[in-house]
């Protein structure tokens, strides 16, 4: 969406329109907007902006302060690593390490092909599965470090790429 297409802006403004008679439209906006586009850089903020009359800032200040919104493209794959205490003293700090040193990408970054960001989570609400790790949704319990290769392999050979 590097120059916002003129079919992608009319697709935002419908978006906003869609909410401008809720009371608090903007959570639904972005939500919208990340859902179908898979993130909301700037330029995306500042149609939104001149839909609703929300102040740019403001609305930056929402799309940085939750996780689930990106101004950045995410991978196909969210590996989401979880550094909640139950995970990270029983190794989820080797377990991330190891993702990323595999992908040659840091917690936050997407590898080049587009197909796998890593990101560094505080609790994915399965302590007793620890250390785990969720892709796209799938919980992957008990891991360690012996266990990274298998798993980006795995998705690797769903994509055709092994």
């Amino acid at each position: 969406m590097a120059a916002l297409q003129s079919k992608a802006k009319a697709q935002i403004v419908e978006i906003c329109r869609k909410y401008k008679d809720e009371p608090t439209p903007l959570m639904i906006i972005l939500s919208e907007i990340q859902n179908e586009y898979g993130y909301i850089p700037l330029e995306v903020q500042e149609v939104v902006s001149e839909e609703t009359g929300i102040p740019v800032a403001e609305i930056y200040g929402v799309v940085t302060f939750y996780s689930f919104f990106s101004l950045k493209p995410k991978g196909k794959y969210v590996i989401g690593v979880c550094l909640g205490t139950a995970c990270y003293v029983k190794g989820s700090q080797g377990v991330i390490d190891k993702f990323c040193e595999i992908l040659k990408i840091k917690p936050g970054e997407t590898t080049d092909d587009g197909m796998f960001t890593i990101s560094a989570l505080r609790c994915i609400g399965a302590c007793s599965l620890a250390p785990a790790c969720s892709i796209n949704g799938k919980v992957y319990p008990k891991l360690s470090v012996d266990k990274v290769q298998g798993i980006i392999d795995e998705y690797r050979k769903k994509e055709g790429q092994i």
